[in-house]
């Protein structure tokens, strides 16, 4: 049984293949690392990183902190600070802190829009953004055996409650989907809901086979365990119970899907991977992968054509490709859209209908899904064919609509219409966020429910 060793921060020194980088890539980690969370295992280290070829390796810049994270402002300011003799650690805090609120630490208006309330308090660790699907963050599960250096949901790492999804107990969860029967789908999200033990997971979801809960008919558990710590699917020492976890939940006529976040064919490209993968299949779950085209990691049409054709092989549903976020790193990681459009547009070419479910490149922003769907000609000007493939308004969904051509955009905010100056759902999301603002409380159920 392979035992889980965790570096964090604080032991990121300690790390042996470290030992012979130069002093200053080191302390540049040590920068960045302050600012963004960094979190790395065992078995990436010593399965998953080809030392050989750092810091070029797409698994090391998936999971260690590089100088170009953080812009050369950001950077010197932390850095001036650490070089100091004094390392002055009030000052420091503050610093850091300063440049986390400039990083947009929750996108799409997940602190607002996205969270229900009882009467006037919001539900903790609940979000119900579109119509059949909740999302339930439990607070044992508010962590990672590793750390993607892109992560959109960096913020959960850092410690900061005020910025944090968590619920202290399940009981207002069940509640919630007690009374929403349009609610199809709970994702359990985090974090990582696979670092918790077995017996949690079973006290979260166990009560959802009685009749009252009959509506949720799937059950999703997003986790980076497949590839991060893949033993938690074969050796480890509750293994054995969340398998059958599974097939309980999965033989009582829940769809169990596990939402694995795949960003490189490296990462399934090793035995205990294929045989957590193999583990997971027979106990019943079906498992979709979902990631964003990065720069640095996997900006390259064969990379995705490799991914997707190996994850055919291995009975893995490819299901979505997304473009970057707009928090964080993305700096470091944002690619224009038109290259992201085109990275997949040539992979998807390439691979068999098997493979052609994944959807994309689709931006997770505040009115939902939006997906590029092409590049076409309007009036003899160039336009991006847009369509939202999930929204917070159910009427939305599948409505083409199109944005002025723009080479250098990297998200849905650098986009205009291309005829007046807002796109067919912004009246109706602007008017949500100013009744939004003074009380943190819109009416989901009329929105979502329409």
């Amino acid at each position: 049984m392979k035992q889980l060793q965790i570096y964090t921060e604080k032991h990121l020194l300690q790390i042996p293949q470290l030992a012979k980088m130069q002093q200053d890539t080191l302390f540049s980690m040590q920068v960045v690392a302050k600012v963004l969370p960094f979190r790395v295992n065992n078995h990436v280290i010593d399965e998953l990183i080809d030392w050989d070829n750092v810091p070029n390796d797409p698994i090391y810049q998936l999971t260690f902190p590089q100088m170009g994270m953080l812009d050369l402002e950001n950077f010197n300011a932390v850095a001036n600070i650490l070089s100091s003799t004094s390392q002055d650690k009030t000052a420091l805090a503050k610093v850091v802190n300063d440049i986390r609120l400039h990083l947009n630490p929750h996108p799409g208006d997940q602190m607002t829009l996205n969270v229900p309330h009882e009467g006037n308090i919001p539900i903790e660790g609940l979000q119900h953004k579109y119509k059949e699907t909740v999302l339930f963050f439990p607070h044992q599960g508010q962590t990672c055996h590793s750390y993607c250096t892109f992560c959109f949901r960096w913020p959960q790492f850092i410690g900061d409650k005020s910025l944090m999804f968590a619920a202290k107990q399940n009981d207002e969860l069940l509640n919630y989907l007690k009374k929403h029967k349009e609610v199809s789908d709970l994702l359990v999200t985090g974090g990582d809901p696979m670092v918790m033990k077995t017996n949690k997971l079973a006290n979260l979801l166990l009560p959802l086979l009685h009749n009252e809960y009959e509506h949720v008919q799937t059950i999703r558990v997003a986790t980076k365990a497949l590839t991060y710590w893949p033993y938690r699917f074969t050796t480890d020492e509750d293994a054995t119970e969340l398998l059958r976890l599974i097939e309980t939940l999965s033989n009582s006529g829940k769809h169990v899907a596990i939402m694995a976040h795949l960003n490189h064919w490296r990462e399934i490209d090793n035995p205990v991977a294929q045989l957590a993968i193999k583990n997971l299949r027979s106990a019943g779950a079906i498992i979709r992968s979902q990631g964003p085209i990065l720069a640095h990691i996997n900006d390259s049409a064969l990379v995705w054509q490799t991914m997707w054709e190996q994850q055919v092989k291995l009975g893995i549903i490819p299901y979505y490709t997304f473009v970057e976020r707009d928090t964080g790193a993305k700096n470091y990681f944002e690619i224009p859209l038109i290259r992201a459009y085109q990275i997949y547009q040539d992979a998807f070419q390439q691979v068999s209908g098997l493979a052609k479910t994944a959807r994309g490149p689709s931006m997770s922003c505040s009115p939902g899904k939006v997906e590029i769907q092409g590049i076409t000609h309007i009036n003899n000007k160039k336009v991006f064919v847009l369509r939202l493939i999930q929204a917070r308004n159910p009427k939305w969904i599948q409505q083409p609509f199109f944005a002025q051509y723009d080479p250098k955009a990297t998200w849905y905010n650098h986009l205009k219409p291309i005829a007046g100056e807002k796109f067919f759902f912004e009246e109706e999301v602007n008017t949500w966020n100013m009744e939004n603002t003074e009380c943190g409380k819109v009416n989901l159920n009329e929105v979502l429910c329409s």
